[in-house]
This record gives C-alpha cells, structure tokens and sequence, in this order.
C-alpha cells in the first residue's frame, strides 16, 4: 500500500468534504474546491477525516493512490488556511499595481504589461520597495485555496520578465536564487 495515500486527510475545523460519484467536494472559511477523482481510486469521509482507497493492486491504480491523496490534501488545507507565494520585482523603474482583477506591471518594456488574474486568485503589492543590492526591490503576494490554479499563476507572472544573470533584474520567487554571471572585464 502506498505509503502516502493511506494516510487519512484530517479536515479543519470549519471544513467538510462530501463524496458525490467520482467528484469530491470541499468547502471552508477560504472558499469552495472540487476535485475529480481517476476510475481506479474511491473516497470516503469519516469522522472529519477523508481516507483514500484504490479499486485493486494494478500498477495504474497504485500509482494514482498517493496522487489523488495529495491532490485531495492540498484541497483540504486550500479551503481552511490557503495558500500563498511571494514573488519579487527587481529593477530601477519596474513597478506592480493591483486594480480589481489584474496587475499592471512596468518592466522597462516601451509598454505597461497587463496581467489579468485567474479565478479565485488575488495579489497585494508591497507599498514600500526596498534596496536590494543597489536595486529597488517590489514584493508581490498572492493567495488562493487553489494551489494549482496559484502556481499557474506565479510561473506566467514569472515568465513577463525572468531574472537575468548579471545585475540579477526581474520578477524571481522570493526564495529563488539567482546565480550571477561576472561581466566582460576591459583589460587592455
């Protein structure tokens, strides 16, 4: 047995889960979430905790066990806590401002880059940019309940202006390191 899929996803205090065919709804404080479930992989709820079965010992069900365990996790702890992740903006002149549904980014492009939000996620600009290595640095939050749909987010968001090697300029992870290119030296 898989030893991730066995283990019971314990639901939050104000979250429940219910079982309808091969979909799994949740719902919580964070908002709504339903998960479809593969053929070979059956769920049932129990005293607050949702426990993951497969159909048979097939290899295509074993490893769809652990799978759907973790997809179903992240929905769980989506729908009472949320997720989050922190992008930064480097560069003299790059700028993120959040108006409703979309980000309006400046990054040094001869045009403001609209970035429109995927359902069910939003973002919050750090107000005050900070000096990181000698270049203002932005910090751009977004949340969800949705990890997938969030990440999706982040790597298109990332993808508008990916750091560059050499004075490390553009939108990175917070925890990303770049590695950093030395420069031509002009000796004679």
């Amino acid at each position: 047995m898989s030893r991730i899929g066995k283990l019971p996803i314990k639901l939050g205090d104000k979250s429940k889960a219910t079982v309808a065919g091969s979909k799994v709804n949740f719902e919580g404080p964070k908002g709504k979430l339903s998960v479809n479930l593969p053929a070979k992989v059956k769920v049932e709820v129990k005293d607050g905790n949702v426990v993951v079965t497969r159909a048979d010992d097939s290899r295509e069900a074993k490893s769809l066990h652990g799978l759907a365990r973790t997809i179903l996790a992240n929905a769980a702890k989506g729908v009472s806590t949320g997720f989050e992740r922190k992008l930064s903006i480097r560069g003299v002149g790059f700028r993120a401002e959040v108006k409703g549904k979309t980000i309006q980014f400046a990054l040094g492009f001869s045009h403001p880059v609209v970035f429109a939000l995927p359902e069910g996620v939003t973002a919050e600009v750090d107000k005050t940019p900070r000096t990181e290595e000698s270049l203002p640095t932005l910090d751009l939050t977004l949340r969800s309940a949705d990890k997938e749909a969030l990440g999706a987010a982040a790597v298109k968001i990332r993808a508008l202006r990916p750091p560059e090697p050499y004075k490390g300029k553009g939108i990175k992870y917070a925890e990303e390191k770049v590695r950093r290119k030395e420069g031509k030296t002009g000796t004679t």
